[in-house]
């Protein structure tokens, strides 16, 4: 979340991260605080100024990371050369605009900008501009994933982020809570047009049902990648529903290269 962060700063911290990790260091951006006010504020006094400044913000990071910087006034020699792929983050269609005229991979934040997705992407595929860092456009869209040995299983997992995404819409944001059984209550809650939009993308249920959910949101938006965020109470089942996602991730991309040979 760029306000919130001088671009030297982050060029010097993700270029040292680059050199201590090579080849594994991305780098996203996005416009938004990622929080509430007065938390964006005790983080950066002009936060809404740099939020404005977005794109020439970017532009500095690019500037600190480049060879060329090796004679400028203010420098991150520690970032120069690296190789760290810059990736524009985006929950509206604001953002879609600005990865296309900069020729940069774009990622949305379907997970819970559900509203937007479509509308971004075309936007992006429509406008995109090649530079030295991409030919042609690269997408990656975030989902909601909850994956176990049982539909009842996996429900009940959910019930943590409905609650959680509940507490937003109604002003009472409170720590992640225990699942629980999947209530006529918490089905009513669920429901609700504005939760239910908001959680449009999220699969939930056993492997199986996960699959078909996955393959038919690929076939629909043509992403080229997916960033699963699974907000699971327990870290075993958060583990163990990244472990069943990998395989319906291989299963889906072993049915994809058979029906390409």
């Amino acid at each position: 979340m760029l306000p919130n962060h001088s671009p030297l700063i982050i060029a010097e911290q993700f270029g040292t991260l680059a050199q201590l990790y090579p080849g594994r260091i991305d780098l996203g951006l996005g416009r938004a605080p990622g929080t509430d006010t007065l938390t964006a504020q005790a983080i950066r006094t002009d936060f809404m100024k740099a939020s404005q400044s977005f794109p020439s913000e970017i532009e500095k990071i690019e500037n600190y990371f480049s060879v060329s910087n090796s004679n400028g006034k203010v420098r991150a020699p520690i970032a120069e050369g690296a190789d760290v792929p810059i990736y524009i983050l985006g929950s509206s269609t604001d953002s879609a605009h600005l990865a296309a005229q900069k020729g940069l991979p774009y990622a949305f934040a379907s997970h819970f900008a559900t509203n937007h997705l479509r509308n971004a992407l075309q936007i992006y595929r429509e406008e995109f501009q090649p530079s030295k860092t991409l030919k042609k456009p690269y997408t990656i869209a975030g989902v909601n994933v909850v994956v176990a040995d049982t539909d009842e299983e996996a429900q009940k997992l959910f019930t943590s982020l409905i609650r959680m995404f509940f507490g937003v819409l109604t002003g009472n944001s409170q720590p992640l809570h225990p699942p629980t059984e999947m209530t006529e209550d918490l089905k009513d809650i669920f429901h609700h047009p504005s939760l239910h939009q908001m959680l449009k993308y999220s699969f939930v249920g056993n492997k199986e049902k996960v699959k078909k959910q996955i393959a038919a949101f690929l076939e629909e938006t043509q992403v080229d990648e997916l960033i699963m965020v699974s907000t699971i109470y327990e870290i075993a089942d958060r583990i163990k529903s990244a472990e069943l996602f990998a395989e319906v991730m291989r299963e889906i991309n072993e049915v994809k290269i058979a029906a390409q040979n």
